[in-house]
């Protein structure tokens, strides 16, 4: 049967090919609800053309979300990912829609248009060419991946809850690897507040919070380890308000990367413990983790071996790995369904100026997601 569905899928390529570029067209940048709101009309007809039951779930402050499903059974599985990119409105004209030396460019392309068209072949595969799967489909394409998924991971979680297995659509690893692991990802707001006085006449009389801040900063740095792969860095500081006057406030943005539960907790626990130095100022933190790790549980591994099979058959060798960057598979992993990342296009220059597909790795692509849907019990 995979066979029969790769053939379907490269024979479909024309098709593929016209469904990236229609959503590449309509650029969606998270923060622009009209325009992310036009890309989702389109995809939208295209998933209802293919047999899709689609349900907006509208969004006051963000793009609406969509929800696709097809065929019928008890069980479903999940095929997850975004359609709102980091890019503005006018980005085409910096970054055109192009092929060249086997590449489609455009903004979007990898970071995921294409693993939308993926996920859209991969079905239509299945039900064209009559396949049987034990589980009806449902797809979740959300518009606010790229700030936090704020407004859809109530969404992401319910759907998740309801699903033997989830599949990500977000763009491969180099080479095409599958994401068995990401990081969870977070970030915390330390501010401190000191006492303000005249920097010329009787700097005594206050107490620096930027003095101080330095030195939570050197503490702070110290809680990476990169062998255990925890990552905590400072990337935002501000404090002071003038040039003539000792610093009142001082504050600092720290992002943090964990592999696993049990380092978030112990990082939120150091975070939260932090104290002053100078006992005249007094410090606050905020924050915590954004997006729960996505380990590399049994769960995961079954469902890559499976991958791996597919893969195998068509005739690609599937490797897998880990990435520091979290996606919406992270909050369906920490709920305990199996979930497998990275299923998207192979690629490259996720929110970069070179951001490009492989033309001639897409309707593979597609033939494993659906050679995977059709394996899973």
């Amino acid at each position: 049967m995979i066979i029969a569905l790769r053939d379907f899928c490269r024979a479909q390529q024309p098709w593929l090919i016209d469904t990236i570029e229609s959503l590449i067209r309509l650029e969606s940048p998270t923060t622009d609800k009209d325009a992310v709101d036009r890309c989702g009309a389109e995809l939208q007809k295209r998933l209802e053309s293919i047999g899709g039951r689609v349900s907006k779930l509208p969004r006051q402050d963000r793009g609406d979300h969509l929800l696709a499903e097809f065929g019928c059974g008890a069980n479903q599985l999940l095929l997850l990912g975004h359609f709102d990119t980091v890019w503005p409105v006018g980005q085409l004209s910096r970054m055109p829609l192009k092929t060249e030396n086997g590449r489609l460019y455009g903004p979007g392309v990898f970071d995921m248009k294409a693993g939308i068209a993926i996920a859209m072949l991969a079905t239509r595969a299945l039900l064209e060419t009559g396949t049987s799967i034990a589980h009806r489909i449902t797809m979740l394409w959300t518009t606010d991946e790229e700030v936090g998924s704020d407004t859809s991971r109530g969404a992401i979680e319910d759907e998740a809850r309801r699903s033997a297995a989830v599949l990500v659509l977000e763009p491969s690893l180099p080479g095409g690897a599958l994401k068995t692991a990401r990081k969870g990802c977070g970030g915390y707001e330390v501010v401190v507040h000191g006492v303000s006085a005249h920097a010329g006449i009787e700097p005594q009389k206050g107490a620096s919070a930027v003095q101080e801040l330095a030195r939570q900063i050197l503490t702070i740095n110290a809680l990476q380890d990169l062998d255990r792969g925890r990552l905590v860095n400072v990337v935002q500081v501000q404090g002071g308000l003038r040039s003539n006057v000792i610093p009142e406030e001082a504050r600092a943005v720290v992002d943090v990367r964990v592999p696993t539960v049990d380092d978030g907790a112990d990082l939120e626990r150091a975070m939260l413990g932090l104290q002053t130095a100078d006992p005249r100022t007094r410090i606050s933190v905020s924050g915590g983790l954004n997006r729960p790790p996505l380990e590399r549980t049994a769960a995961v591994a079954r469902l890559y071996d499976q991958a791996r099979t597919v893969a195998k058959e068509i005739g690609i060798d599937l490797a897998e790995g880990s990435t520091g960057g979290g996606s919406d598979g992270n909050f369906t992993a920490a709920l305990g369904v199996p979930t497998l990342d990275g299923l998207g296009a192979v690629g490259d220059g996720a929110h970069a100026l070179h951001e490009h597909v492989e033309i001639g790795a897409l309707a593979d692509r597609a033939a494993l997601v659906a050679g995977l849907m059709e394996r899973i019990e």
